[in-house]
């Protein structure tokens, strides 16, 4: 089998640790909704596959690339996927379940955690990275991650910031392993990872779904602007 990189291979305990647990909290859902049976088995062929997509993953950059965190908490949703595909769940029932359990996982983090994230992706420092960094991504140094603007509000705009992706890590690894299928229950995930820190997230298009770009727009959710507005 091919190896895992390096980098990987250093997060390989947590990110099996994560899908360990994803697969507790959709055992129920797996029973009820896409009416499987022997649970165990289905955990088994998850954590194999999962092996698979660990030895696919392209590295983007490691520590000095932001999107190096959201491969390692996104991609095992590719190996829930691909066995759930074979055991011929519907791709509507595997987009509810990988979406619902992700945001039952996300929950588990203690509010005021998420919320200071929240924060902290929203604050003007965080801003001004993800501007350097996009200006980076443009040179391509790793030619799988992910290349993308940052986008300034307009008048008339109801959103903080934007950042338009022109390449995305996840569109070129499911075109390159026969994933395309099962990548916008990908996308679909992004709204929960915002929501459940405070952030609202706008998106009507994607490159999954043939756009040219995926235009995320953020803002704070009414709870989160309340506090910010705070004195």
């Amino acid at each position: 089998m091919a190896e895992i990189h390096p980098f990987y291979e250093s997060h390989r305990g947590a990110m099996e640790a994560a899908m360990r647990h994803r697969l507790d909290l959709a055992e129920a859902m797996l029973r009820e909704r896409a009416q499987l049976s022997d649970i165990d088995r289905i955990r088994q062929q998850v954590m194999d596959e999962f092996e698979i997509v660990l030895t696919q993953m392209p590295y983007v950059g490691g520590a000095a690339s932001r999107m190096s965190d959201f491969f390692m908490r996104l991609m095992g949703f590719m190996a829930i996927s691909r066995v759930l595909r074979r055991h011929c769940v519907s791709l509507a029932v595997i987009g509810e379940i990988e979406r619902e359990t992700y945001k039952t996982q996300l929950l588990t983090m203690p509010e005021a955690e998420r919320l200071a994230s929240g924060r902290q992706f929203m604050s003007p420092e965080n801003q001004t990275l993800l501007r350097e960094q996009a200006t980076r991504s443009h040179q391509e140094e790793f030619p799988e991650d992910f290349v993308y603007d940052f986008v300034e509000p307009g008048s008339g705009d109801n959103f903080e910031f934007g950042i338009d992706y022109k390449a995305c890590g996840f569109c070129k690894f499911a075109a390159r392993h026969g994933d395309q299928e099962i990548l916008p229950h990908i996308c679909g995930l992004d709204f929960d990872a915002y929501a459940t820190r405070g952030i609202h997230l706008d998106r009507t298009q994607t490159l999954a779904g043939g756009a040219s770009h995926c235009n995320f727009r953020f803002s704070r959710l009414p709870s989160e602007q309340d506090e910010a507005g705070a004195p």
